[in-house]
């Protein structure tokens, strides 16, 4: 990717300081659950979603470079990643999220890896 995985891209229509919280996360191929928290942070933005019982109440953390676009109105954002994907991610560890480095880099070099649309990870 030639932008930061944990930023936003340019094209995604995120304004700093807008809550998140609550909006639908689609994936490229069906609704993945809400946004439970989010970080605006430079250089450390990310979403964590409650998947619901899509992965059996599971929540999964998407870096802000993930996100396509927002529609405001609807309440929605648009991920660049199919549930299948997104499902076969790094498991989200809250209690580690924000200080274990080598979950950090793990989730990094996943989410940096573009994987065509439809081909889940191995």
């Amino acid at each position: 990717m030639t932008e930061h995985v944990w930023s936003y891209k340019s094209t995604a229509g995120h304004l700093a300081g807008t809550d998140l919280t609550g909006y639908t996360v689609e994936a490229t191929d069906g609704g993945i659950g809400k946004v439970d928290k989010h970080s605006d942070e430079v250089g450390d933005a990310y979403l964590v979603v409650d998947t619901g019982v899509w992965i059996f109440g599971k929540e999964v953390l998407l870096p802000a470079s993930t996100v396509v676009s927002i529609d405001p109105e609807e309440r929605k954002v648009f991920v660049d990643r199919t549930m299948g994907q997104i499902k076969n991610a790094p498991e989200f560890h809250r209690a580690e999220h924000l200080t274990h480095p080598g979950y950090r880099e793990e989730l990094r070099t996943y989410y940096a890896t573009r994987i065509p649309f439809g081909i889940p990870p191995a």
